[in-house]
């Protein structure tokens, strides 16, 4: 297939999907609305790097490392829905020392999604750049410092609610351009595997190593948890119901991707970068690395919004209002532009990856709690070793390495 072939086929890909999620139909149902948060977060940054990190680390393997990845997301996504169903609707039920629990996990979480700002941002700064002469660090960090402010300036003067609306519309685009991008590696593949040109690269990365460079990479399907927070808009069964579905759809996403990746570059056709991608995306059709920094672009700032708005909720509700929510903004900025400047964005995204851990640690000790209180035995021992696994990723998670 030629060139131009090649670009219509991923345009109509892309219109195709974008049409079918803007039906009335599909919009209308309530699950599918509630899994549009989680949606939002799971593929976002994480789609964008995972590929290229999994396929330089991991090689032939990389598959088999992405299934590990998304079999963890999985297993804490079932602590986090047990904790849904156990406090049900209205005022938590649970004992005190649940609830204290349960405050702590907050306050974690509200750190984790600082850090997950400064990922995102960091993220956005790389792929503005990209494909512009100024494409270095510096540039990418100036766009990155910019990007915070005004996401403070916005928060500080008339919070993020018109922002916020957006986010259909970016899940919506972000999905689109995905299906273009599943589509162009199809056709890639299929010509490679015509030719007999697939290639084994041999892992870089085995043993322990392997396992810590997983759990480092924790942050890149994280964002099922969020179902745990719309109790305002959605019953418990339908939350349950999208954290589910969204886990299966993004897993299923992230499955086709990595094995149409992993099999087709050359070691010498792969760049180690954050933008990777689009580098290798280029060489499957030339349409796909605009379309990748437009989904990239899109993607970081809805998310970034959306994690720093959520943080200063919790930040200001764990301090009873005295820490308000715009004077949490400007503690998330300060703590972001920090990170910005000290470290790379490998490193944030293993910051961020502990940061969950530690979260999901938590919530899988309530499970725990709760399955044992109930004399499920099976499942206190269960949520017992994923909380205990959890602590492991917060003291042992790897940063990725060139």
């Amino acid at each position: 297939m030629n060139a131009q072939a090649l670009d219509i086929l991923l345009l109509v890909a892309a219109l195709g999907v974008g049409a079918l999620l803007w039906l009335p139909r599909l919009r209308g149902i309530p699950t599918w609305r509630a899994m549009v948060t989680p949606l939002a977060s799971i593929i976002g940054s994480g789609f964008l790097i995972v590929g290229p990190v999994l396929e330089h680390a991991f090689g032939w393997l990389a598959p088999l490392a992405m299934a590990v990845l998304s079999l963890i997301a999985w297993l804490y996504g079932a602590a986090v829905r047990a904790n849904i169903a156990r406090i049900g609707e209205g005022a938590d039920p649970r004992p005190a020392a649940d609830r204290r629990l349960e405050t702590l996990a907050s306050a974690v979480l509200a750190f984790a999604y600082m850090i997950s700002v400064a990922y995102y941002l960091n993220l956005f700064g790389a792929f503005a750049v990209n494909l512009t002469p100024w494409d270095g660090p510096l540039a990418a960090r100036c766009v990155t410092t910019a990007v915070f402010a005004l996401i403070l300036l916005t928060g500080w003067t008339r919070g993020f609610a018109a922002l916020e609306g957006m986010e259909y519309v970016t899940v919506s685009v972000k999905l689109a351009i995905i299906a273009a991008l599943l589509t162009g590696l199809a056709v890639f593949f299929a010509a490679r595997a015509g030719e007999g040109a697939l290639v084994l690269t041999p892992p870089r990365v085995t043993g322990i190593g392997a396992l810590t460079l997983v759990m480092g990479l924790l942050v890149t399907v994280q964002g099922f948890e969020t179902a745990r927070y719309l109790g305002q808009s959605y019953d418990v069964p339908t939350r349950i119901r999208s954290m589910k579905w969204s886990q299966w759809l993004s897993a299923a996403i992230y499955m086709v991707y990595i094995l149409l990746l992993a099999y087709v570059f050359r070691p010498d056709q792969l760049a180690f970068s954050e933008t990777a991608i689009v580098d290798m995306m280029a060489i499957v059709a030339p349409a796909l690395p605009l379309l990748l920094v437009a989904a990239a672009l899109a993607a970081q700032f809805s998310a970034a919004v959306a994690d720093t708005s959520g943080s200063g909720g919790l930040l200001s509700e764990l301090s009873r209002g005295r820490l308000t929510p715009r004077t949490a903004y400007a503690l998330l900025t300060l703590v972001g532009l920090a990170l910005t400047w000290a470290a790379d964005v490998f490193e944030i995204i293993s910051y961020a990856s502990r940061a969950f851990a530690g979260y999901y640690a938590l919530q899988a000790a309530l499970a725990a709690i709760g399955a044992r209180r109930d004399g499920d035995g099976a499942r206190a021992t269960g949520f017992a070793l994923l909380a205990t696994f959890g602590l492991g990723i917060v003291l042992f998670g790897q940063a990725v390495e060139g």
